[in-house]
Protein backbone atom coordinates (compact mmCIF):
# COMPACT_ATOMS: atom_id res chain seq x y z
CA UNK A 1 0.00 0.00 0.00
CA UNK A 2 1.29 3.47 -0.87
CA UNK A 3 1.92 5.75 2.07
CA UNK A 4 -0.04 8.50 0.33
CA UNK A 5 -3.23 6.68 -0.53
CA UNK A 6 -5.29 3.65 0.43
CA UNK A 7 -4.99 0.71 -1.97
CA UNK A 8 -8.01 0.09 -4.18
CA UNK A 9 -8.62 -3.44 -5.50
CA UNK A 10 -9.85 -3.34 -9.10
CA UNK A 11 -10.53 -5.82 -11.87
CA UNK A 12 -10.91 -8.74 -9.46
CA UNK A 13 -13.97 -10.22 -11.13
CA UNK A 14 -14.77 -12.14 -14.24
CA UNK A 15 -15.45 -10.13 -17.38
CA UNK A 16 -19.21 -10.15 -16.73
CA UNK A 17 -18.71 -8.33 -13.42
CA UNK A 18 -19.65 -11.24 -11.12
CA UNK A 19 -17.55 -13.77 -9.25
CA UNK A 20 -18.10 -16.27 -6.46
CA UNK A 21 -15.15 -17.55 -4.42
CA UNK A 22 -15.41 -20.05 -1.55
CA UNK A 23 -14.27 -18.69 1.81
CA UNK A 24 -10.77 -20.02 2.42
CA UNK A 25 -9.85 -20.17 -1.26
CA UNK A 26 -7.26 -17.46 -0.78
CA UNK A 27 -5.17 -16.31 2.17
CA UNK A 28 -7.42 -13.83 3.93
CA UNK A 29 -4.82 -13.07 6.60
CA UNK A 30 -2.43 -11.85 3.91
CA UNK A 31 -4.87 -9.16 2.83
CA UNK A 32 -3.81 -5.67 3.90
CA UNK A 33 -6.45 -2.98 4.55
CA UNK A 34 -7.88 -1.88 1.22
CA UNK A 35 -10.91 -0.57 -0.63
CA UNK A 36 -12.77 -2.28 -3.47
CA UNK A 37 -14.25 -0.64 -6.55
CA UNK A 38 -17.16 -3.11 -6.38
CA UNK A 39 -19.55 -4.64 -3.85
CA UNK A 40 -18.56 -7.69 -1.83
CA UNK A 41 -21.09 -9.93 -0.10
CA UNK A 42 -19.93 -12.43 2.52
CA UNK A 43 -22.33 -15.37 2.84
CA UNK A 44 -21.48 -17.61 5.78
CA UNK A 45 -22.97 -21.03 6.47
CA UNK A 46 -20.60 -22.20 9.22
CA UNK A 47 -17.95 -20.95 11.61
CA UNK A 48 -16.86 -17.52 12.83
CA UNK A 49 -15.62 -14.87 10.40
CA UNK A 50 -14.00 -11.64 11.61
CA UNK A 51 -13.04 -8.55 9.67
CA UNK A 52 -12.21 -4.91 10.29
CA UNK A 53 -14.54 -2.59 8.42
CA UNK A 54 -13.91 1.14 8.74
CA UNK A 55 -12.63 0.82 12.32
CA UNK A 56 -15.36 -1.60 13.40
CA UNK A 57 -14.57 -5.15 14.41
CA UNK A 58 -17.26 -7.21 12.70
CA UNK A 59 -17.89 -10.74 13.96
CA UNK A 60 -20.10 -13.00 11.84
CA UNK A 61 -21.12 -16.47 12.93
CA UNK A 62 -22.90 -19.42 11.34
CA UNK A 63 -25.78 -18.57 9.01
CA UNK A 64 -25.51 -14.91 8.10
CA UNK A 65 -24.61 -12.48 5.32
CA UNK A 66 -22.88 -9.11 5.21
CA UNK A 67 -22.03 -6.58 2.52
CA UNK A 68 -19.05 -4.29 2.02
CA UNK A 69 -19.67 -1.31 -0.26
CA UNK A 70 -17.23 0.24 -2.75
CA UNK A 71 -14.83 2.58 -0.96
CA UNK A 72 -15.12 1.05 2.50
CA UNK A 73 -11.73 0.15 4.00
CA UNK A 74 -11.61 -3.43 5.20
CA UNK A 75 -9.24 -6.27 6.03
CA UNK A 76 -9.70 -9.89 7.03
CA UNK A 77 -8.80 -10.70 10.62
CA UNK A 78 -9.65 -14.32 11.37
CA UNK A 79 -11.71 -17.24 10.08
CA UNK A 80 -12.46 -20.21 12.31
CA UNK A 81 -13.94 -23.34 10.70
CA UNK A 82 -15.69 -21.23 8.08
CA UNK A 83 -17.74 -22.33 5.12
CA UNK A 84 -19.44 -20.00 2.72
CA UNK A 85 -18.67 -17.66 -0.17
CA UNK A 86 -17.47 -14.24 -1.20
CA UNK A 87 -19.74 -12.82 -3.88
CA UNK A 88 -18.14 -9.95 -5.84
CA UNK A 89 -20.39 -7.75 -7.94
CA UNK A 90 -19.96 -4.71 -10.15
CA UNK A 91 -22.12 -1.80 -8.94
CA UNK A 92 -23.54 -1.37 -12.44
CA UNK A 93 -25.22 -4.77 -12.21
CA UNK A 94 -27.27 -3.85 -9.15
CA UNK A 95 -30.74 -2.47 -9.83
CA UNK A 96 -31.56 1.08 -8.76
CA UNK A 97 -34.04 -0.08 -6.12
CA UNK A 98 -31.52 -2.45 -4.51
CA UNK A 99 -28.80 0.21 -4.70
CA UNK A 100 -31.07 2.62 -2.84
CA UNK A 101 -31.51 0.13 0.00
CA UNK A 102 -27.79 -0.66 0.20
CA UNK A 103 -26.93 3.06 0.22
CA UNK A 104 -29.51 3.84 2.88
CA UNK A 105 -28.22 1.07 5.16
CA UNK A 106 -24.55 1.95 4.65
CA UNK A 107 -22.71 2.38 7.97
CA UNK A 108 -25.84 1.48 9.92
CA UNK A 109 -27.02 -2.04 9.07
CA UNK A 110 -24.95 -3.98 6.57
CA UNK A 111 -25.59 -7.54 7.68
CA UNK A 112 -28.25 -9.94 8.82
CA UNK A 113 -28.48 -13.22 10.70
CA UNK A 114 -30.37 -15.83 8.68
CA UNK A 115 -32.12 -19.13 9.22
CA UNK A 116 -30.38 -22.19 7.82
CA UNK A 117 -33.15 -22.75 5.25
CA UNK A 118 -32.87 -19.28 3.69
CA UNK A 119 -32.86 -19.65 -0.11
CA UNK A 120 -29.70 -17.55 -0.29
CA UNK A 121 -27.69 -20.60 0.78
CA UNK A 122 -29.07 -22.63 -2.14
CA UNK A 123 -28.80 -19.90 -4.76
CA UNK A 124 -25.16 -18.87 -4.23
CA UNK A 125 -23.66 -22.33 -4.94
CA UNK A 126 -25.90 -22.55 -8.00
CA UNK A 127 -24.37 -19.30 -9.29
CA UNK A 128 -20.90 -20.57 -8.36
CA UNK A 129 -21.41 -23.70 -10.47
CA UNK A 130 -22.95 -21.75 -13.33
CA UNK A 131 -19.91 -19.44 -13.50
CA UNK A 132 -17.67 -22.51 -13.91
CA UNK A 133 -19.60 -23.88 -16.88
CA UNK A 134 -18.58 -23.60 -20.49
CA UNK A 135 -20.50 -20.70 -22.00
CA UNK A 136 -23.85 -21.76 -23.41
CA UNK A 137 -26.54 -19.76 -25.19
CA UNK A 138 -27.92 -17.03 -22.91
CA UNK A 139 -25.60 -18.04 -20.05
CA UNK A 140 -24.66 -14.42 -19.26
CA UNK A 141 -28.33 -13.50 -19.00
CA UNK A 142 -28.94 -16.50 -16.72
CA UNK A 143 -26.04 -15.45 -14.50
CA UNK A 144 -27.31 -11.88 -14.27
CA UNK A 145 -30.83 -13.08 -13.45
CA UNK A 146 -29.58 -15.44 -10.75
CA UNK A 147 -27.39 -12.70 -9.26
CA UNK A 148 -30.40 -10.38 -9.10
CA UNK A 149 -32.36 -13.15 -7.37
CA UNK A 150 -29.60 -13.64 -4.80
CA UNK A 151 -29.59 -9.91 -4.09
CA UNK A 152 -33.35 -10.08 -3.65
CA UNK A 153 -33.00 -12.80 -1.00
CA UNK A 154 -30.32 -10.81 0.83
CA UNK A 155 -32.05 -7.43 0.72
CA UNK A 156 -35.42 -8.95 1.57
CA UNK A 157 -33.92 -10.37 4.76
CA UNK A 158 -32.02 -7.14 5.47
CA UNK A 159 -35.16 -4.99 5.50
CA UNK A 160 -37.51 -7.56 7.03
CA UNK A 161 -37.11 -6.08 10.51
CA UNK A 162 -37.13 -2.45 9.36
CA UNK A 163 -40.13 -0.71 10.87
CA UNK A 164 -40.10 1.82 8.01
CA UNK A 165 -39.87 -0.72 5.19
CA UNK A 166 -43.19 0.50 3.82
CA UNK A 167 -41.34 3.68 2.80
CA UNK A 168 -39.07 1.82 0.39
CA UNK A 169 -39.66 2.94 -3.17
CA UNK A 170 -41.62 6.00 -2.11
CA UNK A 171 -40.51 9.56 -2.71
CA UNK A 172 -39.16 10.11 0.82
CA UNK A 173 -36.96 7.02 0.61
CA UNK A 174 -35.72 7.97 -2.85
CA UNK A 175 -34.86 11.48 -1.64
CA UNK A 176 -32.91 10.13 1.33
CA UNK A 177 -31.01 7.82 -1.00
CA UNK A 178 -30.22 10.74 -3.30
CA UNK A 179 -28.94 12.68 -0.28
CA UNK A 180 -26.63 9.83 0.75
CA UNK A 181 -25.35 9.47 -2.81
CA UNK A 182 -24.66 13.20 -3.01
CA UNK A 183 -22.97 13.07 0.38
CA UNK A 184 -20.53 10.38 -0.74
CA UNK A 185 -19.46 12.42 -3.76
CA UNK A 186 -19.63 15.97 -2.36
CA UNK A 187 -18.70 15.86 1.33
CA UNK A 188 -15.34 17.48 0.61
CA UNK A 189 -17.05 20.55 -0.88
CA UNK A 190 -20.48 20.62 0.79
CA UNK A 191 -20.59 20.49 4.58
CA UNK A 192 -23.89 22.15 5.47
CA UNK A 193 -27.45 20.85 5.53
CA UNK A 194 -28.60 23.72 3.32
CA UNK A 195 -26.08 22.70 0.63
CA UNK A 196 -27.73 19.31 0.15
CA UNK A 197 -31.25 20.67 0.52
CA UNK A 198 -30.50 23.14 -2.27
CA UNK A 199 -29.13 20.39 -4.51
CA UNK A 200 -32.33 18.39 -3.91
CA UNK A 201 -34.63 21.43 -4.31
CA UNK A 202 -36.21 20.99 -0.89
CA UNK A 203 -35.99 22.89 2.40
CA UNK A 204 -33.33 22.02 5.01
CA UNK A 205 -36.10 21.38 7.54
CA UNK A 206 -37.83 18.84 5.31
CA UNK A 207 -34.56 17.11 4.37
CA UNK A 208 -33.65 16.76 8.01
CA UNK A 209 -37.11 15.43 8.84
CA UNK A 210 -37.13 12.65 6.24
CA UNK A 211 -33.48 11.65 6.75
CA UNK A 212 -34.13 11.23 10.47
CA UNK A 213 -37.34 9.30 9.79
CA UNK A 214 -35.65 6.84 7.41
CA UNK A 215 -32.20 6.48 9.04
CA UNK A 216 -32.76 7.49 12.64
CA UNK A 217 -30.14 10.26 12.44
CA UNK A 218 -30.05 13.87 11.30
CA UNK A 219 -28.46 15.23 8.13
CA UNK A 220 -25.72 16.91 10.19
CA UNK A 221 -24.89 13.60 11.82
CA UNK A 222 -24.35 11.90 8.45
CA UNK A 223 -22.27 14.80 7.10
CA UNK A 224 -20.04 14.84 10.18
CA UNK A 225 -19.68 11.06 10.31
CA UNK A 226 -18.78 10.82 6.62
CA UNK A 227 -16.06 13.46 6.92
CA UNK A 228 -14.73 12.04 10.19
CA UNK A 229 -14.61 8.50 8.79
CA UNK A 230 -12.58 9.49 5.73
CA UNK A 231 -10.31 11.57 7.96
CA UNK A 232 -9.68 8.56 10.20
CA UNK A 233 -8.93 6.41 7.15
CA UNK A 234 -6.33 8.87 5.87
CA UNK A 235 -4.80 9.49 9.31
CA UNK A 236 -4.57 5.78 10.04
CA UNK A 237 -3.66 4.19 6.72
CA UNK A 238 -1.49 6.88 5.08
CA UNK A 239 1.41 9.10 6.06
CA UNK A 240 -0.04 12.27 4.60
CA UNK A 241 0.54 15.06 7.09
CA UNK A 242 -2.41 16.64 8.88
CA UNK A 243 -2.33 19.78 6.72
CA UNK A 244 -2.49 17.63 3.59
CA UNK A 245 -5.39 15.61 4.97
CA UNK A 246 -7.27 18.73 6.03
CA UNK A 247 -6.81 20.17 2.52
CA UNK A 248 -7.85 16.85 0.93
CA UNK A 249 -11.10 17.01 2.91
CA UNK A 250 -11.81 20.61 2.00
CA UNK A 251 -10.43 22.44 5.04
CA UNK A 252 -7.94 25.25 4.47
CA UNK A 253 -7.47 25.72 8.23
CA UNK A 254 -5.96 22.54 9.67
CA UNK A 255 -6.50 23.84 13.22
CA UNK A 256 -10.24 24.06 12.53
CA UNK A 257 -10.09 20.56 11.08
CA UNK A 258 -8.52 19.25 14.28
CA UNK A 259 -11.24 20.95 16.34
CA UNK A 260 -13.82 19.27 14.13
CA UNK A 261 -12.18 15.91 14.84
CA UNK A 262 -12.07 16.62 18.58
CA UNK A 263 -15.79 17.33 18.56
CA UNK A 264 -16.75 14.30 16.48
CA UNK A 265 -14.37 11.53 17.56
CA UNK A 266 -13.24 12.83 20.95
CA UNK A 267 -9.63 13.56 20.01
CA UNK A 268 -7.69 15.87 17.72
CA UNK A 269 -6.14 14.71 14.46
CA UNK A 270 -2.71 14.50 16.09
CA UNK A 271 -4.06 12.55 19.05
CA UNK A 272 -5.78 10.06 16.77
CA UNK A 273 -2.62 9.54 14.71
CA UNK A 274 -0.44 9.10 17.80
CA UNK A 275 -2.79 6.50 19.26
CA UNK A 276 -1.61 2.87 19.05
CA UNK A 277 -2.50 1.65 15.55
CA UNK A 278 -3.29 -1.86 16.72
CA UNK A 279 -7.07 -1.87 16.29
CA UNK A 280 -7.35 -5.03 18.33
CA UNK A 281 -6.41 -2.99 21.39
CA UNK A 282 -9.45 -0.78 20.92
CA UNK A 283 -12.84 -1.71 22.28
CA UNK A 284 -14.39 -3.63 19.39
CA UNK A 285 -17.75 -2.87 17.93
CA UNK A 286 -19.34 -6.28 17.59
CA UNK A 287 -22.04 -6.72 14.97
CA UNK A 288 -23.66 -10.15 14.94
CA UNK A 289 -26.00 -9.32 12.09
Amino acid sequence: MSLNHIEIHKDEMKTIGIDVIPIGAFSEKAQSPHRDDHYMFIVLTQGVFELELDFKHITMSNHCAYYVAPGQVHSYINQNNCKGWYLFMDSLLISEKYTQILNTNLNSKQGIQLTSDNLLFSAVPLLENLLKQKKEFFQDQTEYSLTDTILGFFIGALIQEDSDKELIGRQKYQTVNMFKQLLQSRYKENKKVKDYASLLNITPLYLNEIVKQVTGFTVSYWIQQTIALEAKRLLYYTELDIKQIAFELGYEDHAYFSRFMKKNIGMTSSEFRLKNHDLSNNSPVIDNH
